[in-house]
């Protein structure tokens, strides 16, 4: 069945559209056509917040809302969604209880943030539990205020988000479901013509089809990287199909001895899965992006585009994961380092879609580490980021694994590095030098303004030192820094 419309629900209502740009910005439709003025344009990249909205889903038949960067989200993404802007949140000219928090707590002097601040703690609202104040820190975190201070932010939210949400969604939380399910028609979307569309397609075999027929197409899955394509770089991408509806490409399978991760899976929805293979790999996760950038982003989106800086690559391929590709009913696997070819380009033919990642979990003789080095701790792009896999057999390194991101055109494996530290041992570390140093023949890392390249090659000698250390000792505290995010926000 084919649709060539997008519908969603807004206040209640379905609102249907049958003609959109492909690259028109859900911010754009709210401020220049619906004329809801309360969500505000700031950055413009997905960095502020200030453009912060919630979208309403059904998962599990309840309506779970998570907050999205309206800026760089395309209308075309929230096909299927209920949307939820700061306009609406006042009832009858009541102050919802978020906004009435803000009132009381004088969390809001210029305003211009306020709105983005309202609704992601409207989300953390409805997220059915007390937040400490480290995770309220946490959900805030990619939304910038710049005059009044955090501390009556957070004030604000310790009062109203308790974990017993009751406002008017609460009230009309079962209609919802039952508008959402409707909605749910299993069409393949299309809108627009041959020359110029936005597509959305519902079953896989409509989504290979159609790129297969249009390989100059724009893949999009969550937009946190190609919405800055048009809001930045400005760019004319006629076609766009969105895979983000697509049935099953966003499932995550955790059986046996490795996490298979769909394409669309967002990092919200992978963290909880990565994380249990190591702690390191969840607390890398929640510093990509902010919770707005999660909830779009994508595994795969973070792999298929390739970026030199990317966070997960340098990750996935040290634990050793493979990469399954799929153009029309033909599939391939590859080892994921072997996706990445050169600068802006990857093993992937015309036409051809990233479909799944698989994950091995890690053995019982299996040590682990990652660390991201960046100029401030949340939401920022990183200088250096390094993972390692120890393969041990009682204290000696059987074999390593050793993957950087920010240190070449690529993410790359430290091939000469790894072949030093085969049979050394965790308690002579007067021996670990030698492979220390040979990751100069490894990398040739270039400077830019997130580092120099001295800096690059100095840090992550560094970072495989700390991940030595801290294997041999068992002990990852003593390396660390704690205890100073959170309590004192």
């Amino acid at each position: 069945m084919m649709r060539q419309t997008i519908r969603f629900l807004r206040r209640g209502q379905v609102v249907e559209l049958s003609s959109i740009a492909p690259t028109r910005t859900l911010l754009d439709y709210l401020r220049l056509e619906e004329k809801s003025k309360g969500t505000k344009e700031g950055c413009n990249e997905g960095d502020c917040g200030a453009c912060t909205v919630a979208l309403g889903s059904l998962e599990n038949d309840r309506v779970v809302y998570e907050p999205v960067n309206a800026c760089i989200l395309l209308l075309g993404q929230i096909d299927g969604k209920e949307l939820v802007t700061v306009d609406d949140l006042a009832v009858g000219g009541k102050l919802h209880p978020v906004q009435k928090a803000f009132v009381d707590n004088h969390a809001s002097q210029c305003g211009f943030c306020t709105p983005g601040f309202v609704m992601s703690l409207f989300t953390l609202y409805h997220a059915g539990k007390k937040p400490t104040r480290q995770e309220i820190v946490d959900h805030i975190a990619g939304n910038l205020c710049r005059c009044t201070g955090y501390r009556p932010i957070v004030d604000a939210a310790v009062k109203s988000c308790t974990g017993k949400p009751a406002d008017a969604w609460i009230a009309a939380a079962k209609a919802t479901a039952v508008q959402l399910a409707a909605l749910n028609d299993a069409a393949d979307v299309f809108v627009g013509d041959t020359s110029t569309f936005f597509a959305a397609p519902y079953h896989e075999e409509a989504l290979t089809r159609l790129y297969a027929d249009h390989p100059d197409a724009t893949i999009v899955a969550g937009a946190t990287d190609v919405g800055l394509w048009v809001t930045k770089q400005l760019r004319t991408l006629p076609k766009i199909i969105h895979i983000g509806r697509t049935k099953g490409l966003d499932k995550i399978s955790d059986e046996g001895p490795q996490i298979s991760i769909g394409a669309t899976a967002t990092y919200s929805s992978a963290e909880a899965f990565l994380g249990s293979i190591d702690p390191d790999i969840g607390e890398v996760i929640r510093r990509i992006g902010a919770k707005q950038v999660r909830a779009s982003g994508t595994v795969g989106g973070n792999i298929a585009n390739g970026s030199p800086i990317g966070d997960s690559p340098p990750m996935l391929i040290a634990l050793g994961a493979t990469l399954l590709l799929r153009h029309g009913g033909n599939e391939r696997q590859l080892p994921l380092e072997d996706f990445f070819v050169a600068y802006g380009k990857q093993d992937r033919a015309p036409g051809e879609l990233v479909w799944r990642i698989d994950v091995p979990k890690l053995k019982a003789n299996e040590a682990f580490r990652a660390f991201k080095l960046t100029k401030r701790f949340d939401q920022d792009i990183s200088a250096v980021m390094g993972a390692f896999k120890f393969t041990l057999d009682g204290r000696a390194i059987l074999s390593a694994r050793i993957a950087f991101g920010g240190m070449a055109a690529t993410p790359k494996r430290a091939l000469k590095t790894e072949a030093a530290l085969h049979g050394i041992s965790l308690d002579e570390p007067q021996n670990w030098e030698r492979a220390i140093l040979a990751m100069a023949e490894d990398y040739q890392p270039i400077g830019d303004m997130r580092a120099s390249a001295e800096y690059r090659l100095v840090a992550a000698r560094a970072l495989l030192r700390k991940a030595l250390m801290e294997v041999a000792s068992g002990n990852s505290a003593a390396t660390r820094v704690a205890g100073l995010r959170g309590e004192a926000a």
